[in-house]
């Protein structure tokens, strides 16, 4: 029923909505290929326009305004604001749109730099919201390292545009991973591409910010300041935002940002919970790639061999020895060993051998000392076995997110409005890499962390929601969608209100 209402949505929606997509568009090939795509791309953008007729309460409307033209603050006005954007994060057209959206991209994932269906569905919704936007970000520079040409990101502006008015970030990320999907009991939105899932959430929370990006839009007229909605692709491990901030995410359209804020789904935090920390969140990281080179030959005379395999051993066994012995023990850092390739007959000797892993540490500086101590031990390993070794490393070494500790204590509170048990948790640092951490260099930012580890129940053949992100069971818990809309309206309005306060103060204390 749900599907045939907003397959009709889509026949009424708005002209200009329709023909913002041109005959030769990149989105009509696409979906021209695949009949599939065409149909998800119908009821997405059918969700979208049911949601976009729904128009604000008077109240809500009243509401938004006194709190832009209010020059304090008080507690009603406060909780009056939280409980509009609550109001609308949850109402059941949102709550419909969220689900279409997130298992149409969850049906279809793509990975790394290639996603036009992904970047698509965005594009249409954006469309049928009527929020303007610039496609092309995100281009992969480092094409013999990823797969795809890149271009794929999207950068939305809801506001006034007025660069005399403060302006802040929204981020989400896009891509899927390189995992066979085993989750169970999601046959009607299990992905539809073998070996990619999106197993770290990820359409989840494009689909939050899509939300936010519907609530934001009806409140618009009344909003002092710019929301810039930022799409990036890339996340798992091909830095999509660093490229974007090179391509002058911070200051697109003239209009600079003060502020940028993100989330990630959470499986160790209870569903609905909301987290963070000041300072190093996640770790700075890199990949190695060490192939060990020595001379094969018959298994039966070794001695006429330079054993790459037997050096490679003696590695995997001395890298350990790197963060016990060389590493203060008041720091942190992480060396995993994680693949080892070498040979493929019983009876022959090969003339190399490859390892893998990574490298995690709380801070750069941290984890260019390991880097260069694992060059150090290989290459010493390699010599003392009679073999050389070269080296590979990630095209883009991740820096850790280091959250500003100021805007971490002004966004307490934020976290305690929205959180389902009214307060902020403080949460441990991760030694797992984000590339929010790009922007978090160029500007002040806040990366939280959105518990969704106890929704599912098997016993109703409900999939069980904390699973390990990168688990091929991941299930996201899509009761905490309407979260993720409300924590990025709520920290989106209450930051820019927070500029334009600190700027009137400003010109007062020169006056």
């Amino acid at each position: 029923l749900f599907a045939s209402i907003c397959l009709l949505a889509l026949i009424c929606c708005s002209i200009s909505a329709t023909t913002a997509l041109p005959s030769g568009s990149k989105l009509k090939n696409k979906l021209s290929e695949d009949p599939r795509l065409e149909h998800e791309n119908i009821y997405v953008r059918g969700a979208a326009s049911l949601e976009a007729q729904i128009k604000p309460e008077s109240s809500a409307i009243s509401t938004v305004d006194s709190y832009f033209r209010s020059t304090f603050i008080d507690t009603e006005i406060s909780t009056s604001l939280k409980d509009t954007i609550y109001n609308m994060a949850n109402a059941k057209e949102m709550t419909d749109f969220l689900t279409t959206t997130r298992r149409a991209l969850h049906r279809h994932p793509e990975v790394m730099y290639e996603l036009p269906f992904t970047s698509d569905t965005i594009a249409s919704i954006l469309d049928e919201l009527d929020i303007p936007y610039t496609r092309g970000w995100s281009k992969n520079t480092h094409p013999d390292v990823y797969e795809g040409k890149g271009g794929f990101g999207i950068v939305a502006h809801i506001g006034t545009q007025d660069a005399d008015q403060p302006c802040v970030i929204l981020r989400a990320d896009m891509d899927a991973l390189p995992i066979l999907e085993a989750t169970k009991n999601i046959d009607e939105f299990k992905s539809r591409t073998d070996n990619q899932m999106h197993a770290c959430g990820h359409d989840g929370h494009t689909t939050m910010l899509l939300g936010a990006a519907a609530l934001l839009k009806k409140i618009e007229s009344h909003i002092v300041g710019t929301i810039r909605l930022v799409f990036q692709p890339a996340e798992e491990g091909g830095a999509g935002m660093k490229r974007m901030v090179e391509e002058g995410l911070v200051s697109a359209g003239g209009l600079t940002a003060q502020y940028g804020f993100g989330l990630h789904v959470w499986p160790t935090l209870p569903s609905g919970v909301v987290a963070t920390r000041p300072g190093w969140l996640t770790a700075a990281c890199d990949t190695f790639t060490i192939t060990l080179h020595g001379k094969g030959g018959h298994a039966a005379m070794p001695h006429f061999t330079v054993d790459p395999i037997v050096a490679a051993s003696s590695l995997i066994t001395s890298i350990q020895s790197i963060i016990s012995r060389q590493l203060s023990p008041l720091e942190g850092g992480v060396i995993s060993v994680t693949a080892i390739n070498a040979g493929d007959a019983h009876n022959v000797i090969p003339s190399f051998a490859t390892i893998k892993g990574t490298i995690r540490a709380p801070s750069f500086e941290t984890l260019r000392f390991l880097r260069d101590k694992l060059n150090h031990v290989a290459k010493a390993t390699a010599s003392m076995h009679g073999c050389n070794a070269s080296f590979t490393y990630a095209a883009d070494s991740y820096l850790p997110t280091i959250n500003d500790p100021e805007l971490v204590e002004w966004s307490q509170d934020i976290g305690a409005l929205v959180s389902r048990e009214g307060k902020m948790r403080d949460t441990e640092p991760t030694m797992a890499g984000e590339d929010f951490a790009f922007l978090a260099d160029a500007i002040p930012s806040v990366f939280f962390l959105l518990g969704q580890g106890t929704g599912g129940d098997e016993k109703h053949h409900i999939p069980r929601t904390d699973r390990g992100l990168h688990h091929p069971e991941f299930n996201l818990d899509e009761e905490v969608l309407p979260i993720g809309v409300e924590l990025h309206a709520n920290v989106a309005l209450r930051s820019l209100k927070k500029l334009l306060q600190e700027e009137n103060n400003f010109v007062k204390a020169e006056l």
